[in-house]
């Protein structure tokens, strides 16, 4: 360990390059958004949800979807039978996003959407039932998370092959500076790279290393950096290990402001800012003696608090089986809450600054990741490592070493490995979805088909697949797509019809 200080950053927080955070006082006068994700079954159960997760002190929303809704299925599609509602709410078109959030004022808060290959399309869905609320589009925020390329590294919810999915979010970066100035366009994730198996430094130099693909796409399409920069955002995991997700999140500010002022030359102090949401890690929960889960997502919510994130999701101690209760996912807001004000933990920014160990590890994992985001860039860049396999590969290997250093007890998960004499925890109220929300979901699309302009939708998607063949923004096709109540699996088969779909790199 080397005890210079002249290897620390001694900058104050809110200087550049931001190591002890964006902002001079962060939790001190606007503590971090309680977002907590949430989705499942239909609308209106996820509604009601919302519902009361807000009345309990939830200060922003953070949408969930079923698997067919993120690769672009209809509840009705036979590839989708058995999944509907089951990991998230089943949205099939505007008349389920409109139950989805009715009643809520979408003027007053902001809503993070975890969808990636329909992202374009449960944006334009938000957009339309804003403005028949009444809402000016200029006043609607949250986030997309709309990051593929992790999808073909770690996460497998893509649709369309690279190219074309990159086409997307461009033009979603460059229809939202215009049209929806106060959403994030991109959350580029670490989380899902990071539970698939890599290590904090592979997650970080992955991450980083697509959010550069973005952005020199971004940039080739016309944007300017300082146009569009400012609206990216980023979802990292907190993972049980302690000091090190800490160190994490203070090397991961850093090393963005270095890459967007050294290499994209951005000028404007928001270009450079790290902002990101966290979540605590899904991966480390346990099946078995699930209350040990509280403590677990405890302390991974500290560190994410204590390396200063902006939001923050706590899972429930359930998660391991099913998707939360709704007492668990109190209990989960709750410690966030109890966190912020009674730990006191909030009342100063980056406590750790100065300590030897945080410091040299915060230095440790910088170097580390930029010397993995230089193997990436000689091989060009992620994209090519991923048609390649060496990303998936990497992940893949990482997996498998902590999966052996697991079954050899040189890994200990209390009373999963040891210590599993405990009277198990009670898990007699697990949440389950019944089958008939996908029975529903099915006659309810049955029933808006023939309601609809069908002459109007067929014309939309037609419309949708000549502006694909162009090199027109297709946002504002597919908002009119979205407004004839042409559906989720609709829409995303006509643009499949021109891009094609995309099988996965297998050779590794």
């Amino acid at each position: 360990m080397n005890n210079s200080f002249e290897l620390f950053d001694n900058t104050l927080p809110g200087e550049f390059p931001y190591t002890r955070g964006i902002h001079g006082t962060i939790n001190r006068s606007n503590p971090w958004t309680m977002r907590q994700y949430s989705g499942f079954g239909d609308a209106k159960t996820t509604n009601e949800r919302f519902k009361y997760l807000l009345n309990n002190g939830q200060t922003g929303l953070s949408v969930a979807f079923d698997l067919p809704t993120q690769m672009g299925l209809d509840s009705d599609n036979k590839t989708a039978q058995g999944e509907v509602g089951k990991t998230g709410v089943a949205i099939d078109s505007l008349r389920d996003m409109e139950i989805l959030f009715d009643g809520i004022d979408l003027s007053k808060v902001s809503t993070s959407m975890t969808i990636n290959a329909t992202a374009a399309i449960l944006l334009s869905m938000y957009q339309a039932v804003g403005e028949k609320n009444g809402v000016d589009k200029h006043l609607l925020r949250g986030t997309i998370q709309n990051d593929i390329l992790k999808e073909y590294e770690a996460r497998n919810t893509y649709i369309y092959p690279p190219t074309a999915s990159m086409r997307i979010i461009c033009d979603i970066f460059a229809y939202c500076r215009k049209n929806l100035p106060n959403f994030n366009t991109i959350s580029i994730s670490g989380y899902h790279i990071r539970e698939a198996g890599a290590t904090a430094v592979q997650e970080l130099a992955f991450t980083f290393s697509n959010a550069i693909e973005y952005v020199k796409a971004a940039l080739a399409s016309g944007l300017s950096i300082d146009e569009f920069a400012p609206q990216l955002s980023f979802f990292f995991v907190a993972q049980i290990n302690f000091f090190e997700e800490i160190a994490k999140f203070r090397a991961a500010r850093r090393i963005w402001a270095k890459i967007m002022q050294d290499k994209f030359k951005a000028v404007d102090p928001k270009s450079l800012m790290l902002r990101f949401h966290v979540q605590t890690a899904g991966s480390s929960l346990t099946s078995v003696q699930i209350d040990n889960n509280i403590t677990r997502t405890t302390l991974e919510a500290l560190a994410a608090v204590l390396g200063g994130t902006q939001s923050l999701h706590t899972n429930s101690k359930d998660e391991a089986l099913s998707l939360p209760t709704e007492s668990s996912a109190l209990l989960a807001l709750r410690t966030q809450q109890l966190i912020l004000h009674e730990t006191g933990i909030a009342n100063t920014v980056d406590p750790f600054a100065g300590s030897y160990y945080i410091e040299n590890l915060t230095n440790e994992i910088e170097n580390k990741v930029t010397e993995l985001m230089s193997v990436i860039e000689k091989r060009g860049g992620a994209i090519a490592s991923i048609e390649d396999g060496f990303i998936q590969k990497q992940i893949q290997d990482s997996a498998y070493s902590d999966h052996l250093s697991l079954t050899n007890n040189q890994k200990i998960i209390v009373g999963y490995n040891k210590f599993t004499d405990d009277i198990e925890s009670p898990a007699n109220k697990i949440l389950k979805i019944n089958n008939q929300i996908e029975v529903n979901q099915i006659n309810a699309l049955n029933k808006l088909k023939p309601q609809r302009d069908n002459l109007k939708v067929q014309k939309s998607l037609n419309d949708l697949q000549n502006l694909c063949k162009t090199k027109e923004n297709l946002l504002p096709g597919i908002l009119t797509a979205v407004k004839t109540y042409a559906t989720v699996g609709e829409i995303s088969d006509a643009l499949a019809s021109v891009f094609g779909r995309y099988k996965s790199y297998q050779a590794f």
